[in-house]
């Protein structure tokens, strides 16, 4: 499973669920968080060898993103996603029966979507990195209604 958080925001920005994971894997992972959210100046990540493959470290140059790499052992350095795992963990892994990467998949995005529109946060100050404002029923009134 990979996990990508904005630092800074504390928002998950995707989290790709599968048997494993490749270099490649990571990349296309990558590429459709920049091209969906933006290029960051860097990614921060631990020492794994899907993040040190060749092949990924190619394609950050080439899009001039700067890879940081934690210290081994060191996960600390990495505090954000490491506490997002666990919340994950405890919230949704710890709690649930799998029985399809599938199934997977859809219940990690629907407590993803909880996690960063509803879910208080504590850094946060009690709330959500992207909270929502409007009901979805409410949003597609407006949209409608605009143009008339």
């Amino acid at each position: 499973m990979l996990t990508v958080i904005d630092e800074y925001t504390r928002q998950c920005i995707t989290v790709n669920v599968q048997f494993q994971l490749s270099s490649q894997g990571v990349l296309e992972t990558l590429s459709e968080c920049f091209m969906q959210y933006g290029k960051p100046k860097y990614i921060r990540s631990d020492n794994g060898s899907k993040f040190k493959a060749g092949v990924l470290q190619e394609w950050l140059s080439k899009v001039h993103v700067e890879p940081i790499y934690i210290y081994p052992g060191s996960p600390w350095e990495n505090g954000y996603n490491e506490r997002f795992n666990g919340t994950l963990r405890h919230e949704v892994l710890d709690t649930e029966a799998f029985y399809s990467l599938n199934e997977a998949q859809s219940v990690i995005t629907q407590w993803v979507h909880q996690y960063n529109h509803t879910r208080p946060h504590q850094s946060l100050n009690h709330r959500p990195p992207v909270p929502e404002t409007i009901s979805p029923a409410l949003s597609q009134t407006l949209v409608h209604t605009q143009g008339a």
